[in-house]
């Protein structure tokens, strides 16, 4: 599912950003983007083309186009060139023995890249927030894998300790919401059905164990006002689609 969706990072903390600035900078003057991407780092970008449109740098006057220069080079190859060059190896890579330079904990990385992470001390500090965050909310950071796990010696006794009930906890959520029926779930546009008032109750009850289990001040949790709340939101969603 991951390679079939763009990573908010570089979609829009990247991309978009860099384009929205190329745009207003050459509002009228063709625009060429040239990336490093190569076919041997995935089987995604196997697929990619050498270059194509891009649609982020279109405008009225001009054309946008998304060159791949080295798509179809090796890693050798890579090497080879920025030896050749002097330039030195990333850090990441030639001291921590990481696979690819990316943030230090990136959702994406491996387990073994992860751990790399953990080996330079400038990310320790990092690495706590980071399952502080696992504990405080119950959720991992990367679906199953626990960020925690990686490097627990880094960790203090009590944050060991929060990140064991956490895990409990996240158990206990996945159960209390497991009788949640498919189509009241979370998709793109929802809500796309106002539940009935059996359902209503079910997602009160839910809400109220969620509630107890994780200690919040939620809203929204009896019959009447889950089935209020949901009428406000699909009455908005239709406006929203109308004015479109």
């Amino acid at each position: 599912m991951v390679h079939a969706i763009h990573r908010f990072c570089t979609s829009e903390l990247k991309t978009q950003v860099i384009a929205s600035a190329l745009r207003k900078r050459f509002p009228a003057q063709p625009i060429l983007n040239v990336t490093g991407i190569r076919w041997q780092e995935s089987a995604r970008r196997s697929e990619m083309p050498i270059a194509k449109p891009m649609a982020q740098l279109e405008r009225k006057a001009a054309k946008g186009l998304a060159w791949n220069a080295i798509i179809d080079w090796r890693l050798s190859e890579v090497l080879s060139i920025a030896q050749d060059a002097g330039l030195a190896p990333h850090a990441a890579d030639a001291v921590y023995g990481a696979s690819r330079v990316s943030c230090a904990y990136c959702i994406m990385s491996t387990a073994e890249d992860l751990l790399a992470a953990t080996r330079c001390t400038d990310n320790h500090e990092v690495y706590r927030t980071l399952v502080e965050l696992e504990a405080e909310s119950t959720f991992a950071f990367q679906g199953a894998r626990w960020l925690g796990d990686v490097a627990p010696s880094l960790l203090s006794e009590e944050l060991r300790s929060r990140l064991v009930d956490a895990k409990a906890k996240a158990e206990e959520r996945k159960q209390i919401e497991s009788v949640i029926p498919d189509h009241l779930l979370y998709v793109k546009g929802w809500p796309t059905a106002l539940p009935t008032k059996a359902e209503a109750e079910l997602i009160a009850d839910v809400r109220s164990e969620m509630n107890d289990l994780m200690g919040l001040d939620m809203h929204y949790l009896a019959a009447e006002s889950v089935l209020a709340r949901y009428s406000e939101l699909m009455a908005a969603s239709k406006v929203k689609t109308k004015n479109e």
